[in-house]
């Protein structure tokens, strides 16, 4: 759900390869095996752990003499992805099954991390069900596959409907363009100053959040890319690039946004969910089709009105071009570690784990977009909440992250722009310059491309 603080310190991740190998148990002598199975849970996020629990109990009553053992990480997506990228370096703490974001599949096939999997998904049936789009999210420059899709996600604008019409705002709102929402914001703000109308998620502490919850919705709309396709480049010198800064300037300069140290808070998102939307004083954000898990019952932000008072609307292009919106999809996998020694059993607690029944319940858990169509059929899947409909709507103008080994450093490079221009450290021009000088720093000046 891509809450992401800065990269902890050198302490906590010894600290965090002392926990995992301290919670490796020694070889077993009588004949058993054990899976370790790796995986992220956070105080708002535990639909994974309440899935693999169901899993581990069907697979070992199916299996015996096999245990698995389940090892949640504590923390945010940060926190889980260095955590994590620290066990898989040594085979004593390596997983057999893990939790994988689907931007670090091919980072992490470069790497010799992941067990290629397409023999095994040869004599799979329920493979034939997955979407073939969200197969694609793990399958690496080899072409093999060697991650299986949990879900997948759209972006959208998320607005209070109760804040929109105190201001005099017509409902249904839909903006046409960057200036729609700025008048709208600006609206808002006259009719009641406590109320901050328009979060988007800015700088570096809430990590990825910042790219995919709002600078890339920005960048997309205005026709510019972050990576060429064609030329397998990354795109420099963008009129694009600066002027999703410029939005975000002008946002934060006027206080229609959230303070600066406000946006700096890795925690930002649990005030939007868990006191600013419920209390009314949010107008809108940019935020996932995973928001209602938060305010269901169960969830951590559990909200009984949400469904009357909140509303979705597609974010749009800069000048109301087309394709006239713009969403950004992510989601994550289960992965097989590549030391694994039990690779046929691995696979099989995967594919439990995936099955049916279990990919429904997590889905609805966790407000996911299906990506088996099994589940996207089910009754309780298309009345999960009132925007299924609407969120899964946009998959067909949605966008990936590029899922190259350079991307994260790219991603920090924009994230770090962003904060530059919200605080008044850099004019949108130097943050771009410096991004650009950044990328070819990352990836050398032959890999980029002026567009």
């Amino acid at each position: 759900m891509m809450r992401r603080p800065a990269l902890k310190t050198l302490s906590l991740i010894a600290s965090a390869l002392f926990l995992l190998t301290a919670c490796t148990p020694a070889a077993p002598d009588d004949g058993s095996k054990t899976l370790k199975v790796v995986y992220q849970k956070t105080d708002s996020f535990t639909a994974l752990e309440t899935m693999f629990q169901a899993a581990k109990k069907e697979f070992e009553a199916a299996n015996q003499g096999v245990t698995v053992e389940l090892q949640p990480i504590q923390g945010n997506d940060d926190d889980y992805g260095t955590k994590l990228a620290l066990a898989l370096r040594s085979p004593s703490t390596a997983p057999d099954v893990f939790y994988e974001d689907t931007f670090k599949v091919r980072s992490d096939v470069d790497a010799g991390y992941l067990l290629k999997l397409d023999s095994h998904l040869d004599g799979w049936a329920d493979w034939e069900k997955f979407d073939d789009g969200a197969k694609a999210a793990g399958r690496a420059d080899d072409g093999g596959t060697y991650a299986v899709p949990l879900g997948t996600d759209t972006r959208a604008i998320w607005y209070n409907k109760k804040v929109f019409e105190a201001a005099g705002i017509s409902l249904p709102w839909q903006p046409r363009n960057w200036q729609d929402i700025l008048d709208t914001a600006r609206k808002i703000k006259a009719d009641d100053p406590s109320v901050v109308p328009f979060n988007m998620y800015a700088g570096k502490g809430s990590g990825e959040g910042t790219v995919m919850q709002g600078f890339y919705e920005l960048l997309y709309g205005t026709g510019s890319t972050l990576y060429d396709e064609e030329s397998k480049k990354w795109v420099v010198g963008s009129a694009g690039f600066k002027d999703s800064l410029g939005f975000l300037k002008t946002l934060y300069d006027e206080g229609l946004a959230v303070t600066p140290a406000e946006a700096l808070d890795a925690n930002i998102w649990k005030k939007v969910f868990g006191e600013w939307f419920p209390d009314g004083k949010l107008g809108a954000t940019v935020e996932g089709s995973y928001a209602p898990s938060f305010w269901q019952d169960g969830g951590s932000y559990e909200w009984p009105g949400y469904a009357q008072d909140m509303a979705v609307a597609p974010f749009p292009t800069q000048d109301g071009g087309e394709p006239g919106a713009v969403s950004m999809s992510g989601g994550w996998t289960l992965a097989i570690g590549a030391g694994t020694k039990e690779p046929d059993l691995a696979f099989k607690f995967l594919s439990t784990a995936l099955n049916r029944d279990n990919s429904l319940k997590f889905t609805l858990d966790s407000s996911q977009i299906a990506v088996r169509s099994d589940v996207a059929e089910d009754s309780g899947y298309q009345g999960a909440n009132p925007f299924v409909k609407d969120v899964s709507g946009l998959v067909s103008v949605t966008r990936y992250r590029p899922a190259t080994s350079d991307y994260p450093r790219i991603s920090a490079a924009v994230q770090e722009a962003t904060e530059g221009v919200i605080t008044g450290a850099k004019s949108p021009d130097q943050a771009a310059a410096d991004y650009d000088a950044a990328v070819a720093d990352i990836v050398g000046g032959d890999k980029t491309v002026r567009k």
